[in-house]
């Protein structure tokens, strides 16, 4: 059965949102069963079906949901009609305040977050990995959902599920560029022994939220790494030297 969680964001009127998990799909094997990235190498018709039910489950017209060609960068785009999946243009923020489109971030262990003003005229998503954290996603997101007419401090957002503090396992030289940006984030880093640490990935992608002005934000609090039967995981693929690895789908729209 197809499941996916929400936050308050479901509070505000006009807008839907979930974080699907891997459940409820027609895929098989590595991409058992809710694989919704045509990047991976499960069927273009699995995927489709896939994409279909997850559009489908916030009322939304399968054709209607947009997801891009992720790059860990800190490229937006404004969404004013659906495109096809070969027209994705490359970047890892959507924001939109057309009703009747989904726009999507497809996610195994980076997080996922979800934006609307207050008032539900203005959505966005995205693709915060570690790259893309620290290069600005988030802020350009906002950004763009101000070009749009919501102010900063009438946003707000939900972390989905990603890889969580106490999976996260780096080595030490991948301290280096946030420490570089500002030495207090080091309090998202726990030593483990002299080689490797923990990095809280949701805890940082809070606080850059918080920087660009986004007072209230949720997190789901959802492991990636640590719950394989509901999540993909790229680190866990990784882990058990798999071939490919599917993606779940984190999913917001102004109905």
């Amino acid at each position: 059965m197809l499941k996916y969680k929400t936050t308050d964001i479901d509070k505000i009127p006009q807008v839907k949102h979930g974080f699907f998990t891997r459940l409820g799909g027609v895929g098989a094997g590595l991409y058992d069963s809710l694989n919704c990235a045509w990047s991976a190498h499960d069927t273009p018709e699995n995927t489709a079906e896939n994409r279909a039910r997850v559009a489908r489950a916030l009322d939304i017209k399968p054709e209607n949901f947009v997801t891009v060609t992720q790059i860990h960068s800190a490229n937006v785009v404004m969404v004013t009609a659906p495109w096809g999946a070969k027209d994705a243009p490359k970047a890892d923020g959507l924001v939109t305040k057309t009703p009747g489109i989904a726009i999507g971030i497809l996610t195994a262990d980076c997080a996922p977050v979800l934006f609307s003003s207050k008032d539900g005229t203005v959505i966005g998503a995205a693709h915060a990995g570690w790259k893309g954290a620290v290069g600005g996603v988030l802020e350009a997101t906002v950004a763009a959902m101000r070009d749009l007419g919501a102010k900063a401090e009438d946003i707000v957002a939900a972390v989905g599920p990603c890889i969580g503090p106490l999976s996260y396992e780096v080595d030490t030289a991948f301290e280096a560029p946030f420490l570089a940006q500002d030495a207090a984030n080091e309090r998202f880093f726990t030593k483990q022994n002299e080689d490797k640490y923990l990095f809280d990935l949701p805890g940082y992608v809070t606080h850059r939220l918080k920087l660009a002005g986004v007072n209230t934000v949720y997190d789901t609090h959802e492991d990636t790494l640590a719950d394989e039967k509901s999540y993909f995981s790229y680190r866990r693929s990784c882990q058990q030297r798999e071939a490919d690895y599917g993606r779940q789908a984190s999913v917001i729209a102004i109905s």
